[in-house]
């Protein structure tokens, strides 16, 4: 699980930064069995993850909108706990989109050298190295309260590639036999590789519901065919700002 404040100041109508801080909670298991991978018994891990900070810049002309951000994170966290890579990390995404009455379909691209979490995937561990991400789908819009989404990712990575796990430790033993379907980050730490080490693609699907301004609820499905992982994820959004009645926008 993971708790992410952060903050955002817009400078003008079409710019904003934005930066905050991760608290990941983690269930560990401390030990697990050779014949049947089953774990023997767990424990609790917790700490903050890499502070980040958001550039970002978003127009909506006539045609298509298009917004382009560009994120860095600084190695607070804890690697040995799988809560950072222990380098500098960044991500450059553009989002192009488009309204037809209810329905919006968008395509978003990008360059990095990390692998980012979603808001329906809080992937089992980090990456390091170069990668391009794509995801294409669509939003729609069910009601004024609730909403849905789709789509389909692929993580297209080159050269040397370093995986950190969050479900084994540095002080931890992995499974034994080596973990099935590239699941590298069930079998040890830390591992590096070729591209195919963090090579991805799957789909995701989301239910967002907005009883209130400040609120919102969330629950995902993502399914990792690179991983043969399925993911259920549940979430709660709390607009400070909107809670307290305030426009802080120029």
């Amino acid at each position: 699980m993971a708790l992410n404040s952060s903050a955002t100041y817009y400078f003008t109508e079409h710019f904003s930064a934005r930066a905050g801080i991760p608290i990941y909670f983690d269930r560990v298991p401390s030990s697990t069995s050779s014949s049947t991978t089953v774990a023997s018994g767990s424990t609790f891990s917790s700490g903050i993850g890499d502070i980040f900070l958001t550039l970002r810049a978003a127009w909506k002309p006539p045609l298509v909108s298009y917004s382009t951000a560009l994120t860095g994170t600084a190695p607070t966290g804890e690697a040995s706990k799988g809560f950072s890579t222990g380098h500098f990390t960044f991500d450059w995404s553009n989002r192009f989109d488009r309204s037809f009455g209810r329905l919006t379909p968008f395509f978003n691209v990008g360059l990095a050298n990390s692998v980012a979490d979603t808001p329906y995937f809080l992937r089992p561990f980090a990456t390091l190295g170069p990668l391009a991400h794509f995801e294409a789908g669509t939003w729609l819009r069910v009601s004024r309260a609730v909403n849905l989404t789709l789509s389909a990712y692929d993580i297209a990575p080159w050269g040397t590639q370093t995986v950190v796990s969050r479900v084994v430790t540095a002080s931890a033993a992995g499974r034994s036999p080596a973990a099935g379907h590239g699941r590298q980050f069930e079998n040890a730490h830390q591992t590096s590789g070729t591209s195919a080490l963090t090579h991805d693609d799957g789909f995701s699907a989301g239910l967002i519901v907005s009883p209130k301004s400040y609120l919102d609820l969330n629950l995902g499905y993502t399914r990792s065919a690179q991983y043969a992982l399925d993911t259920i994820s549940f979430g709660i959004g709390v607009n400070v700002t909107a809670l307290l009645g305030k426009n802080l926008r120029p």
